[in-house]
């Protein structure tokens, strides 16, 4: 990082649109404890003056006309392991708040989001600029994590997988030790969830689904 004589933590933002430019510089110009060291308004320049600049913070913008802000994040997190990196964006999806995790950020914020996060986030990837932060990111781990597709009960997953090997409502009920009325119950729910109405449906959903190896699939 480059000296910094007044103590202010320097900012280089990197967006295309010079409205949105004017309004992040005079939130941050607001703040005594930043000044704007630049602008870019595309990745590659981006890139480069961030290796002029040394800034201690980066606001990449996501679009740029000549690429992708996560790509260009990828080289300034490689270049420069220290500094801190904004994604900012107007498509706040979860694919990309974690492709900007993926990428090396610091922060994730969605342009809709107030200038005073923006700032906020700055704060933050300046001080832990490998600790990456977002507004949504519980939720999103949440979302991520949640297994999807029907969920399947233990004995389900056992008929399943006697549905699969053939067996008969009889041999299914005989291998369980239920009854065959209870062994219906349970075929009869899993086709329910696999949204089937025969056995050959069921496990070509399965199948698809990954509830199911393929049979030739290796096994381990």
């Amino acid at each position: 990082m480059s000296e910094q004589p007044t103590g202010r933590t320097r900012i280089l933002l990197v967006d295309d649109h010079d409205l949105i430019r004017k309004g992040l510089r005079h939130a941050f110009e607001r703040d005594p404890n930043f000044e704007v060291a630049g602008e870019a308004g595309t990745a590659a320049d981006g890139v480069r003056q961030a290796a002029a600049l040394q800034p201690d913070v980066v606001i990449m913008d996501l679009r740029l006309p000549d690429g992708s802000g996560l790509s260009a994040t990828r080289q300034l997190r490689k270049a420069h392991p220290t500094m801190g990196i904004v994604v900012l964006t107007m498509y706040a999806g979860d694919d990309q708040l974690f492709g900007a995790l993926e990428a090396g950020a610091s922060a994730f914020v969605p342009k809709s989001a107030p200038a005073d996060d923006v700032v906020a986030a700055a704060r933050h990837a300046a001080s832990t600029p490998n600790a990456f932060t977002a507004a949504d990111l519980a939720e999103a781990m949440k979302r991520r994590l949640a297994p999807s597709g029907p969920q399947l009960s233990p004995r389900e997953g056992q008929v399943l997988k006697l549905l699969a090997d053939g067996m008969s409502v009889a041999g299914i009920a005989k291998q369980l030790y239920v009854s065959e009325s209870t062994a219906k119950t349970h075929i009869s729910k899993l086709y329910e969830k696999l949204g089937a109405g025969n056995r050959a449906q069921a496990l070509m959903t399965a199948l698809r689904l990954g509830l199911l190896e393929p049979p030739d699939a290796p096994r381990f």
